[in-house]
């Protein structure tokens, strides 16, 4: 089962990682297709999202230290917070953003959290 943790987990950094690029470094070539946004929007909300993108990197972050902690206690502890940042930020987004976010960021979460603590 710990396997399977550790590759929904790594599944959900990956996707973070994406989530990082299109927040910032592609935000306005695929990023701005990728959130459906005008040229003009996309001008506009730049700023904000390169400001997520980098939140967003931080939570890659705690998932990584998660997997290279040589301390089991302290590398379960960066995974778990990791893992409930993002369901919680996924939430916040499925409820103010779009709800799709539920599906692409906190179910695997959550079934990794799961995973984790089965």
């Amino acid at each position: 089962m710990q396997l399977l943790a550790q590759i929904v987990t790594g599944l959900v950094a990956l996707i973070h990682v994406y989530i990082v690029l299109l927040e910032t470094v592609l935000f306005q070539s695929r990023g701005r297709r990728v959130f459906g946004l005008t040229q003009e929007k996309a001008d506009i909300v730049q700023p904000a999202m390169s400001n997520q993108g980098c939140y967003n990197g931080f939570l890659v972050a705690a998932l990584v230290v998660g997997f290279m902690h040589p301390n089991p206690a302290i590398a379960s502890a960066f995974t778990v917070f990791g893992l409930a940042c993002v369901a919680v930020a996924g939430v916040w987004g499925g409820v103010t953003v779009k709800r799709s976010i539920l599906l692409i960021q906190t179910l695997p979460a959550v079934v990794a959290l799961a995973l984790h603590f089965a």
